[in-house]
């Protein structure tokens, strides 16, 4: 059956800080949207986890580079090789032929016809044949299973890594919309911001993690840790309180 399977169906969630491909049903790709290129040759040398571990901590001949920013296409060349990098990751095995590529590809409700396009023609530049494009709130509605064809009104709120989408949705459509610039990544930026000014310190890494964090009260107040640093907060506390356990 997989050697006749020419056609290859996959929905992409394009994010300002995390790509997801899914296929099957399944989540087969979740990795950083960011890529690491050499300076000279403008080759991709990582994309993902790899090129996340390697942010801020290149030689002068590598760069890393987030190709989206609040939730549209910022470098036009670095977002087609990560595409293009990821897609390769979906596993193919069982097709005697490389198959041709569907894909249905999440955007801001805000989006303009230029930024639109441009991530139509970064999806097809990366092997696409067939593109479509769906609105994130009403990709997210479907996804938590809402009635969006009812005649009534759901409220849909969206936080990314560069912009919350909120969107009422009625009949299959969306009736109204509103895209801002405060999401993931500004959440972080003020968390490192409050932590550099705390006895401990945070990094780039670390701060998305502590979006969820660690309370801990010692006699100074709340003190907020991240998953990096919970360990070295709980043995303080203990010794503050003057018991060994």
């Amino acid at each position: 059956m997989g050697l006749f399977s020419l056609t290859q169906e996959l929905a992409i969630d394009l994010g300002t800080a995390n790509t997801l491909i899914i296929h099957n049903g399944k989540v087969v790709v979740d990795e950083p949207s960011i890529v690491a290129l050499d300076v000279h040759t403008g080759k991709l040398v990582a994309i993902g986890t790899q090129a996340r571990q390697m942010h801020e901590k290149t030689n002068p001949n590598i760069k890393t580079i987030r190709p989206l920013k609040d939730g549209v296409i910022a470098d036009f060349n670095a977002t087609e090789l990560m595409l293009r990098g990821m897609i390769k990751k979906v596993k193919t095995s069982g097709n005697l032929f490389a198959p041709s590529i569907r894909m249905v590809i999440c955007i801001p409700s805000g989006s303009t016809n230029v930024e639109i396009r441009a991530v139509r023609d970064s999806a097809e530049h990366a092997g696409g044949r067939e593109v479509y494009m769906i609105y994130e709130p009403m990709a997210a509605a479907l996804g938590a299973g809402l009635d969006v064809e009812a005649p009534e009104g759901n409220m849909v709120i969206d936080i990314g890594g560069g912009t919350t989408e909120i969107a009422c949705i009625s009949l299959g459509g969306i009736v109204c919309s509103e895209s801002i610039n405060v999401a993931g990544d500004v959440f972080t930026n003020d968390i490192q911001s409050y932590v550099r000014q705390q006895p401990n310190s945070i990094s780039s890494g670390c701060a998305p993690a502590a979006q969820h964090p660690y309370r801990r009260t010692h006699g100074r107040g709340d003190q907020v840790f991240d998953r990096c640093g919970a360990h070295r907060a709980g043995r303080r506390a203990r010794g503050l309180r003057g018991d060994g356990s």
